[in-house]
């Protein structure tokens, strides 16, 4: 075990002890409730950091700060305000279809939770997994020193097989959709700090599916 380890254990323990200890988790569902935002924010630049650092141990056995990481935590950050805005969208969306009848199963919290989960991420999952692939693929491309960085030179550097056929067609149904599906059954202020937890998970699947091609 790595001295990196033992920190990034007790990074991730303070989180998990800041929900549990009663005083700071006032703090935290006062926050979560009256700056939902700014929440979302804080929770995602922490936690999907995180994630990408753990990546980077994994695939590389050695615990390294990526350059621009500054930039990549506050991309994490300003799609925890998104993902914060579309947790509500579709939990009442899918509400909103169950009573009129377009969806079956009113009254059911698990199909409920089910329908805004498959909604969700066979519509903004796509969306979001394919900016963050560009905007880290950005960042990598501008700590290179690459010249003229463009839409175009940014999707030609992206491994777009790998990203459908693994990132896409495989961790969305496999693990997402029924994670997301739990994460939806949660109390309200719970829900994007548990998907701020699985945003570790995220960092993870979209580093290992980046670094395969070059792996191998």
């Amino acid at each position: 075990m790595k001295k990196g380890d033992i920190i990034w254990g007790l990074g991730l323990a303070a989180i998990v002890a800041i929900l549990v200890i009663p005083a700071s988790h006032a703090v935290f569902i006062s926050l979560t409730t009256h700056h939902p935002y700014i929440a979302g924010f804080i929770k995602f630049f922490i936690l999907a950091t995180m994630g990408e650092l753990l990546a980077i141990r994994i695939v590389t056995s050695n615990w390294t700060i990526p350059k621009g990481w500054l930039i990549r935590a506050t991309i994490w950050g300003v799609l925890g305000m998104a993902i914060t805005l579309t947790f509500t969208l579709y939990s009442g969306g899918v509400t909103a279809a169950m009573d009129k009848g377009l969806l079956p199963g009113k009254g059911n919290n698990f199909l409920w939770a089910f329908f805004a989960a498959l909604i969700m991420n066979l519509s903004f999952g796509p969306v979001l997994m394919i900016f963050h692939r560009f905007t880290d693929t950005y960042v990598d491309l501008r700590f290179e020193n690459e010249k003229n960085i463009s839409v175009g030179s940014i999707a030609r550097k992206i491994d777009w097989d790998g990203f459908y056929s693994f990132v896409i067609l495989k961790t969305i149904p496999f693990f997402w959709i029924p994670a997301h599906t739990i994460v939806f059954m949660l109390p309200v202020e719970y829900r994007v700090i548990a998907a701020a937890f699985l945003s570790v998970a995220l960092g993870g699947i979209l580093a290992f599916a980046k670094k395969k091609p070059n792996k191998n």
